[in-house]
């Protein structure tokens, strides 16, 4: 139980924000061109790239595309740049998978359950009944709140549905996605096994 409590599997840092396309990449640009603490500084607060209001917002959804976009390689950073938005944003979710077990569990569990039953329909019991089964592994989201655990599968459905796992946040069916190519070779070649199985639910 210690062990759990120091290494939890899961997080809720996803709940911040979904995809992001525009802002991601933004972020990733500057990721490429190695901006330091000023070049940053600039950019989102002075600039303004991400056209936020207030600076609170700016900094905040800087921070989560960043948590997401840092541990893969420039070789991804590249995708959400120039890519098309179809690869960028399968870029984007497989960063985001990186970054949340909680999001990847939700595609490999799930999702590819509901392919191999040939159920097209995801429902919100889905998703409780899936944090029911990961506080089976991580006691931590007991402490969860019930908004907390509500906002989580927003964000998580918001995401599939940008990156056309999903028809709509409304209907909540699903739509098979194929990979594209250069999404297929880097994850291939960077060897993200896992990242690959979690993407490539309607096909396994």
């Amino acid at each position: 139980m210690n062990n759990l409590k120091s290494n939890p599997i899961y997080n809720a840092e996803i709940s911040a924000g979904s995809l992001m396309l525009r802002e991601s990449r933004k972020v990733a640009k500057l990721l490429l061109e190695d901006a330091d603490e000023k070049a940053w500084h600039q950019a989102i607060y002075v600039d303004n790239i991400l056209q936020k209001k207030v600076p609170a917002t700016a900094r905040r959804m800087t921070r989560l595309i960043r948590n997401r976009l840092e541990p893969m390689t420039p070789d991804l950073w590249k995708l959400i740049v120039n890519g098309s938005a179809e690869t960028a944003l399968q870029a984007l979710l497989a960063a985001a998978i990186r970054h949340s077990r909680l999001l990847g569990d939700f595609l490999n569990d799930v999702v590819k359950e509901k392919y191999r039953l040939f159920d097209k329909q995801l429902t919100i019991q889905d998703w409780k009944n899936f944090l029911n089964t990961c506080e089976l592994r991580d006691s931590m989201i007991a402490h969860w709140s019930e908004k907390t655990k509500a906002k989580l599968g927003q964000v998580i459905f918001r995401i599939l549905a940008e990156a056309k796992y999903l028809d709509s946040t409304r209907s909540l069916k699903l739509t098979p996605v194929t990979l594209t190519p250069e999404i297929r070779k880097y994850l291939a070649a960077h060897k993200e096994k896992y990242i690959l199985k979690c993407m490539d639910v309607a096909h396994e």
